[in-house]
């Protein structure tokens, strides 16, 4: 009998948390010890990325109690270049702070991370994801679209709890 999809599905994530070929590695984000590097790069990556409330280290911490397999980071030479944080809530998932280091952009290195949190997302069963994109930050807005995703119309709204 042929492999399932599930474990090529398996295979490719092992693949990608192995050496990519570029000079980086793609593992799970390990807290508290990543925390200092990840909210640094998510500081200077530029426009697109704003760090609020729940990116302080008390609600990464409770959001990683959920789906902590969701929450990647590359590595080169042991320093963090790269990073994305997914959600899923069991219906729908979501990408938060795909960031990526000015060195390391147009490598593959944001290709990659948002590929392996997609098929990680697939593997629990999610369907369908969705991410915020701000209407000024151009480059994201091409780079999402070039890999499938699509502008929806409709309007994002948000309530401080």
């Amino acid at each position: 009998m042929a492999p399932g999809k599930n474990y090529w599905a398996r295979k490719m994530i092992e693949a990608l948390e192995g050496q990519v070929g570029r000079g980086y590695q793609i593992r799970m984000f390990q807290f508290p010890e990543d925390y200092p590097a990840v909210l640094e790069l998510w500081q200077t990556a530029g426009p697109g990325i704003h760090v609020r409330r729940s990116d302080q280290p008390e609600e990464i911490f409770k959001k990683l109690q959920r789906d902590p397999d969701l929450f990647l980071v590359a590595e080169s030479s042991d320093h963090i270049v790269g990073s994305v944080l997914g959600g899923f809530d069991g219906r729908r998932g979501l990408i938060y702070h795909l960031a990526v280091s000015t060195a390391y952009r147009n490598l593959g290195l944001g290709s990659a991370l948002m590929q392996a949190v997609e098929e990680r997302l697939r593997e629990k069963g999610c369907i369908r994801s969705y991410l915020l994109v701000t209407k000024d930050n151009q480059p994201a807005i091409e780079f999402y679209e070039e890999r499938g995703w699509t502008r929806m119309d409709l309007y994002a709204y948000g309530k401080d709890l």
